[in-house]
């Protein structure tokens, strides 16, 4: 496939993948069962649809050593608090200024990397770092007029940011030795049982709940899944980085689809604080993408 018929083809793909994880929020805020119930039917329905193609892989778990299963059982708990404190932010706070804080996700990340893995990093990537920075304390001094409990979820989303990056960090340095589907569904599993036991110990009622929210749990398990098994797929054509790219297309479709589907609004100041958020990552992301085409010339060409 030619580099320029691959890009056209990647597009619809994409715009799919960005439609699919946007829904997310929405039926997050549809739902009126607790974060950490969400989170755990999310994560137990994804295994459940992740069995099929598990078994006819389960000659790949014995590969996994037992530094793995531990780095394994880590990445789990992250994605666990993630999930719980990005749900419990969507109860609290605006689609918009939960999503788009969010969108600081490749920026905490590389923060991450350095501290953690001694990567390098460049000026320019911490102006544009700054700029996204700025954005985020806009959407957030937006949120000061709504009510104290939005700029609690407002908290919350970025304590998820934080979760997902060390989720995320884990995953790059965990399990080498098997697909992502093994890893997903161990990772997952591990979300799930850490969920389960959060929710038994606290008292957090585990069943009764009717039927609308079943539907949620499910929609929540398959749509933003979908995303996941698209972005999985497009990696074979572009780089990590291109597919990082769609953080940008959530907030923005996350937050049309709650102005059309819940009557949300923003003020101003989060308007303005949004379009620098994203414009912030998207240059910072236009760096990263120009340094890794430099590195990958650089090895094509030794």
């Amino acid at each position: 496939m030619s580099q320029e018929n691959a890009s056209k083809s990647i597009v619809l793909p994409l715009i799919i993948s960005i439609i699919a994880i946007s829904f997310a929020a929405i039926f997050v805020k549809w739902s009126n069962a607790p974060a950490t119930i969400l989170s755990m039917y999310r994560m137990i329905l994804a295994c459940l649809l992740l069995v099929p193609i598990v078994w006819f892989k389960r000659k790949e778990f014995p590969k996994i050593s037992k530094r793995e299963w531990y780095l394994l059982f880590f990445a789990g708990m992250f994605l666990a608090l993630h999930f719980a404190l990005w749900f419990g932010s969507l109860k609290l706070t605006t689609v918009a200024s939960s999503t788009i804080i969010l969108a600081l996700q490749p920026i905490i990340a590389l923060i991450g990397g350095v501290f953690l893995f001694k990567e390098r990093t460049t000026t320019s990537a911490l102006l544009t770092m700054g700029i996204a920075v700025i954005g985020a304390v806009m959407v957030g001094w937006g949120d000061f007029g709504l009510s104290k409990n939005a700029i609690i979820g407002d908290i919350l989303s970025f304590l998820s940011v934080i979760a997902v990056v060390g989720y995320l960090l884990i995953g790059q340095s965990a399990v080498k030795k098997v697909s992502h589907w093994i890893y997903s569904f161990c990772v997952f599993g591990f979300a799930a049982i850490a969920l389960i036991i959060y929710n038994v110990v606290t008292g957090v009622t585990l069943g009764g709940y009717e039927a609308k929210e079943w539907g949620i749990f499910i929609l929540l398990a398959v749509v933003p899944t979908i995303s996941h098994l698209i972005n999985n797929w497009l990696l074979k054509y572009v780089n990590a980085t291109t597919i990082s790219m769609s953080i940008l297309g959530e907030p923005v479709g996350a937050t049309i689809l709650a102005a059309i589907i819940l009557g949300e609004r923003l003020v101003t100041s989060q308007i303005i604080g949004g379009f620098i958020v994203l414009l912030g990552v998207f240059f910072f992301l236009m760096q990263q993408m120009k340094g890794y085409n430099k590195v990958t010339q650089k090895t094509k060409n030794p």
